[in-house]
C-alpha cells in the first residue's frame, strides 16, 4: 500500500515534512510560505548546550515548533506522539498509514539512514522524514526525504533504529506526528502573514536584553565569544567549535544563509499576497544580509583548513559577526515598524 504522493526537493527537512502532509490534505503551500507564517527565522547560541560536545547554534526555531504553529495558524488537528517502546511506535504507525490512510512524519536520526551517503552522516537527531507507504510482503516503507533525490525505501529494522537513535542532543522515543483533520475552509492568509511576520520581528529585534544568546542580539554576542576562543580554548578546541559552527551554518538543515534567503522569498509572497509593495524592498535587504552570512562561512572555513599564508583571524569574525548582529537587528526593528501600522 503506498499513498499518491510524488517526491519533492525542499530545503530544509521540516518544511518538507509539513509540506508533504498538508499537500495529501489539499493544501499546496509553498516552503518560504510555510517557514514565514511559521515565524521559523530565529538564532541563538546556547554555550550550554552541547552537540558532540561543543556549543550549539540554531539559525531557526526549533524542532517541532514549525508544524505546531503552522498547523494552528490554519485550524488544522494533529497528533503528536512518543513511545518507550519500539514495538508500540511502529504499530501506531502503521495504523495511521494503513488503517487511516494518512502520511506519518517521523523525527529521526541521520547517521544511520541507509539511503544517506556517508560524507553527510552525522549524529543529529533532528531529521524529518515523511512515511507515505508499506510493502506488506517485504516490510519496507515508502519515504519521502528532502534530503533524498528521489522516493527511497527503508527496512522496518533501519526505521526502527533512526526513529529510536541514541546519538546527538536528546533522545527521540520514536517521536511521530501527523494531520488529523482539516478544517472546513482554511482562513486568510494575509492578515495571519502579518502577524507572522510581527512574531519573528519580535523574536529577532526584541528579546529581553537577559537573554543575550537569542535573537540578533545573539549574533552579537557570539561575535564576542568567537574573539576569545583561541585563547580559552586553545588553537585545535578552538577549530573544532569552528567547524561546528560552520556546519550549523552550511550543513545542517538549511543553515543561516538559506535561512535569510528563504525568508526574502517569503516577504516577496507575502508582499503580494497583502499588498504591501514594501516588502519586496526588505526580502532584498534579507538576502543581502544572507550574502554576508555565505561570506562569513567561507572566511571561516579558510581559518579552519589552515593553508599556509591564510590572514583571516578570530577577530576577523568577530567583526563579521557583529556586523551582521547589527544589520538584522535594524532590519527587523525596521520591518516591525512597517508590519505594525498595518495591523
Amino acid at each position: 500500500m503506498e499513498l499518491n504522493l510524488s517526491h519533492r526537493p525542499t530545503a530544509h527537512c521540516e518544511n518538507g515534512a509539513i509540506s508533504t502532509l498538508l499537500r495529501y490534505h489539499g493544501v499546496d503551500m509553498s516552503e518560504p510560505m510555510i517557514f514565514g507564517l511559521a515565524s521559523g527565522l530565529f538564532f541563538c547560541h546556547l554555550p550550554f548546550v552541547k552537540m558532540s560536545g561543543m556549543p550549539v547554534t540554531t539559525f531557526r526555531t526549533f524542532p517541532g515548533v514549525l508544524f505546531k504553529r503552522i498547523t494552528r495558524l490554519l485550524g488544522i488537528k494533529t497528533e503528536s506522539r512518543r513511545y518507550l517502546s519500539k514495538d508500540k511506535a511502529m504499530a501506531a504507525m502503521d495504523d495511521v498509514l494503513l488503517r487511516e490512510e494518512k502520511p506519518v512524519a517521523c523525527v529521526v536520526g541521520m547517521y544511520y539512514l541507509p539511503y544517506m551517503p556517508i560524507e553527510y552522516r552525522f549524529h543529529f537527531n533532528g531529521h524529518n522524514i515523511c512515511i507515505i507507504g508499506k510493502d506488506e510482503q517485504t516490510g519496507d516503507y515508502a519515504v519521502l526525504d528532502s534530503n533524498a533525490t528521489q522516493k527511497v525505501t527503508i527496512s522496518r529494522r533501519d526505521l526502527l533504529k533512526v526513529r529510536f537513535a541514541k546519538g546527538g542532543t536528546y533522545p527521540l522515543l520514536g517521536q511521530m506526528y501527523w494531520i488529523k483533520s482539516m478544517p472546513e475552509q482554511l482562513p486568510d492568509l494575509s492578515p495571519l502573514i502579518l502577524r507572522a511576520i510581527r512574531k519573528t520581528c519580535r523574536n529577532m529585534a526584541f528579546t529581553p536584553k537577559f537573554v543575550p544568546y537569542a535573537g540578533a542580539r545573539g549574533i552579537i554576542y557570539l561575535s564576542r565569544r568567537i574573539r576569545r576562543w583561541e585563547q580559552k580554548m586553545g588553537k585545535r578546541r578552538a577549530m573544532l567549535n569552528l567547524a561546528q559552527l560552520i556546519r550549523m551554518l552550511e550543513e545542517i538543515g538549511t543553515g543561516g544563509a538559506g535561512f535569510r534567503f528563504m525568508y526574502g522569498a517569503f516577504l516577496q509572497e507575502a508582499s503580494a499576497a497583502t499588498g504591501l509593495t514594501e516588502l519586496n524592498a526588505f526580502s532584498q535587504r534579507i538576502t543581502e544580509i544572507g550574502d554576508l552570512w555565505r561570506e562569513f562561512a567561507y572566511k571561516a572555513s579558510r581559518i579552519c583548513k589552515r593553508r599556509a599564508g591564510e590572514s583571516y583571524t578570530y577577530d576577523d569574525l568577530g567583526d563579521m559577526l557583529e556586523r551582521i548582529g547589527g544589520l538584522e537587528l535594524a532590519f527587523f526593528r525596521d520591518l516591525d515598524s512597517l508590519v505594525s501600522k498595518s495591523l
